[in-house]
């Protein structure tokens, strides 16, 4: 694999760094520390290159905090001036790799998504008898740090750039505690390798990704899986032969192994595509026997009732003009969006057909 120098230029180059500030606060440009950034950004800006291109940068402390739904997950949120830095970092290495990814990793890239990766699920569901469907088990806080530089040393070979991303890697905050043996561990060889990378950073995301590149890679090209993608630690393999299917588990598990992972012993599952998947947030329901077969989508009845929950949340600040009209119609057809997804206009009808969204009259 061809390795990438030079990069270091481009990174803390002002006008990179300037458009880095851009895509940091898209849609908090009004909170007060990107107000406190932006008041001087020029100086600010410079001293962030200088810091920079004498290598003196540091990252400052995460603020955290736990969210419960869709699950219990710990969020950590980088200060705004490191968030500048990561997106100047992904702005440069990020197009390095993109190349290097398959075709069906829909997760954290320009033009892809969940409803792209639920579209081309749907697909591989019509055209297969069998899916294998796994989860990796805590992965963001299994994520190895030796073995991730290791991997992005494999793309990358400047020295400055691959400081500036162990800075980023080896200042990742604490994340929930992960203690898992594999194959060769001794008793403390879990407790003395770091890993874990917090939730909520664009270079996590990132990382995140690459790290499972080669896996995809061992999948399409080992296994000759031809039906197969993944989103972020969702993946799924699709077959008419079971057995393959079989085989295929126990090499992905010990594949995972070298990467210190191990699937979901719960959530990950072979069975009929006819049962039915759910994926995305979304319900993949099979209505025939046939190939290739009528495929009805349905949204999950967790998610619906956290987006009933959110819809009164939003009705009653809007009621009290906690919310104005232009914010009020963007969530709400944010929503809808998602919802035209799957096959829901008889949901939609129902949700709005009684639902007023109404301001009360303003007290003199």
């Amino acid at each position: 694999m061809k390795r990438s120098g030079n990069l270091w230029p481009k990174i803390i180059d002002f006008d990179n760094l300037l458009r880095a500030t851009r895509q940091a606060q898209r849609g908090k440009r009004f909170r007060p520390n990107v107000l406190k950034f932006n008041y001087d950004l020029e100086q600010n800006l410079l001293r962030l290159h200088q810091e920079l291109q004498d290598q003196t940068y540091e990252p400052g402390q995460y603020r955290t905090f736990r969210i419960y739904e869709p699950k219990p997950r710990l969020i950590s949120a980088a200060p705004y001036r490191d968030r500048v830095v990561h997106h100047a970092l992904c702005n440069i290495i990020i197009p390095l790799f993109e190349r290097t990814f398959i075709h069906d990793s829909y997760a954290n890239r320009t033009g892809y998504g969940t409803h792209r990766a639920l579209k081309r699920f749907v697909e591989f569901s019509r055209q297969n008898r069998y899916i294998l469907q796994c989860d990796i088990e805590k992965y963001f806080p299994s994520i190895d740090h030796e073995i991730l530089k290791t991997l992005l040393r494999r793309k990358i070979k400047c020295p400055q750039t691959l400081w500036l991303i162990d800075q980023i890697i080896d200042r990742s905050n604490e994340q929930d505690p992960i203690l898992t043996y594999f194959p060769g561990d001794d008793l403390l060889v879990p407790c003395l390798r770091r890993h874990g990378l917090p939730i909520g950073n664009l270079t996590s995301q990132f990382f995140a990704n690459c790290f499972l590149n080669g896996f995809d890679h061992f999948v399409k090209e080992e296994l000759k899986a031809r039906h197969y993608l993944r989103y972020v630690d969702d993946f799924a393999l699709f077959s008419n032969d079971r057995l393959f299917l079989q085989d295929a588990r126990v090499a992905l598990e010990s594949y995972l192994t070298t990467l210190r992972l191990r699937i979901h012993p719960i959530k990950s599952q072979l069975f009929e595509t006819k049962q039915g998947a759910n994926f995305v947030g979304f319900r993949v329901l099979s209505l025939g026997e046939t190939f290739p077969r009528d495929i009805c989508l349905r949204v999950r009845s967790d998610n619906l009732q956290r987006s009933r929950v959110r819809l009164r949340s939003l009705q009653s600040a809007y009621a009290n003009h906690g919310i104005n009209l232009p914010r009020l119609s963007r969530s709400v057809h944010s929503w809808l969006a998602h919802l035209e997804h799957a096959d829901t206009w008889r949901l939609r009808w129902d949700i709005f057909h009684d639902w007023a969204f109404v301001q009360a009259e303003s007290v003199p």
